[in-house]
């Protein structure tokens, strides 16, 4: 199956990924890509880190112990990978072997913003009353230039913290409100080559974009309940959306097309609830979906797709 976006072209390998017997994915919260285009798939499966080649052949896995729900994952500008646990209240960056490197945030200790943990989400959501410190549940992870750090904090809370290469907090920026420069689950965060850092403002389904200092500048609509963002090599930016869809913007905010369900039916829909997207050096574009969280059903190697760019 083949799918047309602008002048792109994209072919969905089938069953994609190739586990041992016995393993699974659960769910595909986060998946980032190294310079030999090897997958690192952050899951919720008992191999929370499953690292893929190109073929989708399973290479290892790590993590093993560390995780309380894992949620998002990003590439650090040394090579390394930074991972978020949205539970466990931590911001971690690993090794490529799963080494522990830096660790910000106490695990099991939370900010005060007046979030009460209901299963309803937006219910949950709506509790956050104000802004808090790091962290309550966080979510997504950016590296800028100098090696500032920043954090989207999350479920819990409505910020965006900015923190030194050593994992020291400068300052926060947001607070819970669908206003310009305030946040409904701010879900992932991503820095662009202009220098902008654009938030995933999954419940008032948005993208915010601001400058490294957190001064707002625009915002784009034309989204639902966005949840990952990504960049092609020409600065195309590509969003997972929980509505069963991809699209893809130019870094102006023109919309060049998306992707998704042509179906409601439950075993041949291509998504369920898209979560994390990432490309690697040859533009072939990666999805992870949270299916078992959002619908119950456990997806196997569909849980994360590979579309194949053709040309």
């Amino acid at each position: 199956m083949r799918y047309v976006v602008g002048d792109m072209e994209l072919e969905l390998v089938k069953d994609w990924a190739k586990l041992p017997d016995g393993w699974e994915f659960k769910d595909v919260c986060g998946i980032a890509i190294d310079e030999d285009n090897n997958v690192y798939i952050l899951n919720r499966s008992e191999h929370p880190v499953i690292v893929l080649n190109r073929e989708g052949e399973c290479l290892r896995s790590w993590g093993e112990g560390y995780f309380a729900r894992a949620h998002g994952a990003r590439r650090a500008l040394d090579g390394s990978l930074f991972c978020t646990d949205d539970i466990a209240n931590v911001v971690a960056k690993f090794s490529l072997d799963g080494d522990l490197l830096m660790q910000m945030g106490k695990k099991g200790e939370s900010s005060h913003t007046g979030y009460q943990h209901a299963w309803d989400l937006w219910q949950a959501v709506g509790t956050v009353t104000h802004a808090g410190p790091p962290f309550n549940r966080p979510t997504g992870v950016a590296e800028g230039p100098d090696g500032d750090i920043y954090v989207s904090d999350g479920y819990g809370n409505a910020c965006v913290h900015r923190f030194d290469s050593k994992g020291d907090l400068k300052y926060s920026w947001g607070e819970p409100g669908g206003r310009p420069g305030q946040f409904r689950l701010p879900h992932d965060i991503a820095l662009d080559s202009k220098g902008r850092l654009l938030v995933a403002d999954r419940e008032n389904s948005r993208v915010q974009l601001f400058d490294t200092e957190g001064k707002y500048l625009e915002e784009w609509n034309d989204v639902i309940r966005p949840t990952g963002i990504s960049f092609d090599s020409v600065g195309n930016v590509y969003i997972s959306e929980l509505a069963m869809r991809v699209a893809v913007f130019t870094p102006d905010g023109n919309l060049l097309g998306r992707w998704g369900n042509t179906t409601i039916d439950q075993d041949s829909a291509l998504f369920h609830a898209p979560h994390a997207i990432a490309l690697d050096s040859r533009g072939d574009v990666y999805v992870g979906d949270v299916a078992f969280t959002h619908a119950g059903v456990n997806r196997g190697a569909n849980t994360i797709r590979k579309f194949k760019r053709v040309g």
